[in-house]
């Protein structure tokens, strides 16, 4: 019995310091977050290229990735998710150069590192492991692209209501939509926001002479997100129909605010469900050890008294 007050007068001690340092620690690091998104004076795009500088390797990444024939249909997927992710059609032979020298890499390091000094070249689980390896390897960058457009499409879609108010005052207060699209997304609070990157990029195609309505289906089409399909088929519609925008672009802000907050509760909710496994076999597993282990322990003494 002492042990268990004694474990658990711990738990609460350390819980309790816990949770008095945490919000210093933590206030810390969000104030320097902040400070440095701040004092960052240039503002950063939002469409990237993985050839900023062509240095060799890079170059020799885009030769690999061009000598290799694929289908249309599979370089026109590439290239979507390329541009979700935020990439230009210029990345793709980088892209497909990547897929292919991890696809070789990866298992020339296992047979020069493990195979060959175990003498176990020529064995089929050898075999096996080159081929796990070579598959693993060319399916890697596709993962972390297929994962930075999952995260850029939902920054876009938290940012895209934030976007519309402004829009809407800019309108409200006498300006174009071409000129009100370049002040919001020259706006310092979405500075290196990639919506505000893909908004200017539209407004500047509009400026060079492009037709408004295929620079904005061109934005959706880069951005690959239903609600700013959406918004940009309202904004073709308004401008067919001649209705006031500023009330379309109140409506619309106000719809997607809501769509915004239904997302965060449903997130919400999840939280209970996904807790469920951690708790089940990580938390009361431990919690089972420190009460009841020493009860065990001292029935297991007097078992054997």
């Amino acid at each position: 019995m002492l042990t268990i007050i004694t474990v658990s007068i711990f738990i609460s001690v350390s819980l309790l310091t816990a949770a008095i340092l945490y919000p210093f620690l933590a206030r810390g690091s969000i104030v320097k977050e902040r400070l440095e998104k701040l004092s960052t004076q240039k503002s950063e795009t939002t469409t990237y290229s993985l050839i900023k500088e062509k240095t060799p390797f890079q170059l020799f990444l885009a030769r690999m990735g061009s000598r290799i024939s694929h289908s249309s249909k599979e370089q026109s997927k590439y290239t979507k998710l390329l541009l979700a992710a935020g990439f230009r059609k210029e990345s793709l032979y980088i892209f497909l150069g990547s897929k292919i020298l991890l696809a070789a890499v990866l298992p020339a390091v296992f047979i020069f590192v493990y195979a060959i000094p175990k003498g176990a070249l020529v064995q089929m689980q050898s075999m096996l492991y080159v081929v796990m390896f070579a598959i693993i390897g060319y399916l890697i960058p596709s993962y972390f692209i297929h994962r930075k457009a999952v995260s850029r499409k939902l920054l876009m879609f938290q940012t895209l209501p934030d976007i519309l108010d402004l829009l809407t005052v800019c309108v409200e207060a006498g300006l174009s939509i071409d000129a009100a699209m370049i002040r919001a997304s020259e706006s310092p609070q979405f500075r290196g926001n990639p919506l505000a990157g893909e908004v200017k990029v539209a407004a500047m195609e509009t400026r060079a002479g492009k037709p408004r309505s295929e620079a904005l289906k061109d934005m959706a089409e880069r951005t690959s997100l239903e609600d700013i399909k959406a918004f940009i088929m309202m904004l073709v519609q308004t401008e067919k129909f001649g209705t006031s925008l500023s009330q379309a672009l109140r409506i619309h802000s106000d719809t997607l605010r809501t769509k915004r907050r239904q997302y965060a509760e449903e997130a919400a909710a999840k939280t209970a469900i996904k807790m469920l496994l951690p708790l089940v076999f990580f938390v009361f597993p431990a919690l089972l050890v420190v009460i009841l282990g020493p009860a065990l322990f001292k029935i297991r003494l007097l078992f054997q008294q």
